[in-house]
């Protein structure tokens, strides 16, 4: 049986903060239930990780972690969850902090961590098949065992993967530190270099033997100036060993019809719940318990990327002109936390902004939602889509990335029903307007809104597909 390691700087349900730790605590788990690999991660030992799991941590090892002129303590403690082990790399100083990331020295800490990976095969006597590394902090590991490793016979066999969950964040520095933080010769220069400074995923992405991201769709667009933030020259240069993959969700975690965490459950077949779920949430924020208008949402970061702009030149239109609720949740640039707090005041029998971010909330919100938002500029996979469906909510989106992969246009082919949500191609306000009114017409015609939410709720967004295609790039490798 292949071993697959797979190395992030995050994972729920121990320490995330967004996508890349939702896909890090949930495919590992698909994987090693195909009964094809064994699966193990690892991860920082994070002062966020709580002692419900601390508790049920063994320590493996204790040694030390060379990084250049510094002889740094690590400690190795482990855990296996859904037949998953996990590993958790302490060190105190570099991540007992009170958050994870946006620290002047991430990139000696990332660096840190990377370093030790290798370190704790040796001491650990595991060597995987694969080491699969996620993200910029995680680009060194796969560096640093061509770099340092690849002559000692336990190492030489080892593959490596790296994934892309987003390629804005790349891990840039100033070439000046590359020995003193990183660790690395002049002879790696080349490697790490690219536009003027050091791009952590750029030298990943070099050496790896295999490169993935997130969904096929955007997998073809970092290769063009519009979306790969620089990046474009080095992935066309690789483009033979690039692949998209379709991030999954969770179908124990997201459940519609046992969530503890709703007022009621519901299924495909059996949509009372919903309405309760619905009323519920109506009630919670303040908003008039009406059945027969829709419920819009939008969970995000509120952020210009995310669609915002456009959301806020039409969203005043939207509200103003249609019999609608609309609750929105998430944090962000102020200027945009202060267009959904006017958008309240101004609405506020209809409007709800609420300037937080809450998981168990969110789940609630998702449950009561009849139309969802989601009109990125750019979402390499995106998981509220597929979790909203998942929840009953009909998705409104536009064609970029993992959106364009999994929401599919609705149309009636005579009687036959196609799709499962609105979308749109071009990223414009008059486009998200007309879509999202259209999705509003459709929930105001009963039978039809319930054939599509049927549909839309038994749209297959677990990992089983992706798993099978994550297999087959490491039987390939």
């Amino acid at each position: 049986m292949k071993k697959i390691l797979f190395v992030g700087a995050e994972a729920m349900p121990f320490a995330a903060t967004g996508g890349l730790g939702d896909v890090m605590g949930s495919l590992p788990a698909a994987l090693a239930a195909t009964g094809e690999c064994e699966v193990s991660v690892v991860l920082p030992l994070y002062g966020a990780v709580n002692e419900k799991w601390r508790a049920q941590m063994k320590k493996e090892a204790t040694f030390t972690v060379s990084l250049a002129w510094r002889q740094q303590y690590c400690g190795v403690h482990s855990l296996i969850k859904d037949g998953v082990k996990y590993y958790f790399i302490d060190h105190e100083y570099y991540f007992k902090r009170p958050a994870l990331y946006g620290f002047f020295d991430d990139g000696e800490r990332y660096a840190y961590f990377c370093k030790a990976i290798p370190e704790m095969m040796h001491h650990l006597n595991y060597y995987p098949d694969v080491l699969h590394a996620h993200d910029w902090q995680a680009a060194l590991s796969v560096v640093y065992l061509n770099r340092y490793y690849r002559h000692l016979p336990e190492y030489q066999n080892i593959k490596t993967v790296f994934t892309i969950h987003n390629i804005e964040y790349q891990g840039k520095y100033d070439p000046f530190i590359l020995g003193d933080v990183f660790a690395l010769g002049e002879e790696s220069r080349s490697l790490m270099e690219y536009s003027g400074c050091i791009n952590l995923m750029k030298a990943a992405i070099e050496c790896a033997d295999a490169v993935s991201t997130v969904s096929p769709r955007y997998a073809e667009e970092i290769k063009t100036p519009e979306y790969a933030h620089g990046l474009e020259y080095c992935l066309r240069d690789n483009a033979h060993k690039l692949r998209g993959i379709l991030n999954g969700i969770d179908y124990t975690y997201y459940n519609p019809e046992g969530d503890p965490v709703l007022m009621a459950g519901f299924t495909p077949d059996d949509m009372g719940g919903k309405a309760l779920d619905k009323a519920a949430m109506q009630k919670e924020v303040g908003l008039p318990q009406r059945e027969d208008v829709p419920l819009l949402a939008i969970i995000s970061r509120l952020a210009s990327h995310k669609g915002l702009d456009i959301v806020s030149e039409c969203i005043w239109d939207i509200v103003g002109n249609n019999d609608v609720q609309l609750i929105v949740l998430g944090k962000g640039e102020e200027h945009y936390e202060k267009l959904f707090l006017d958008l309240q005041a101004a609405h506020p029998e209809k409007v709800r902004a609420l300037i937080t971010y809450d998981r168990d909330l969110s789940k609630r919100i998702y449950a009561a939602t009849d139309i969802f938002l989601m009109p990125s500029r750019s979402e390499p996979c995106g998981l509220s889509q597929m979790i909203a469906s998942r929840y009953g909510a009909i998705p409104v989106v536009r064609e970029t990335g993992g959106l364009y992969d999994s929401i599919k246009p609705f149309w009636m082919d005579g009687e036959e029903m196609k799709g499962n949500g609105f979308t749109f191609a071009n990223y414009r306000a008059d486009e998200l307007k007309e879509r999202t009114e259209a999705a509003i017409a459709l929930w105001n015609t009963p039978e039809l809104r319930q054939r599509l939410v049927t549909k839309i709720m038994n749209t297959d967004f677990s990992w089983n597909t992706s798993a099978e295609q994550y297999l087959q790039m490491y039987r390939e490798v």
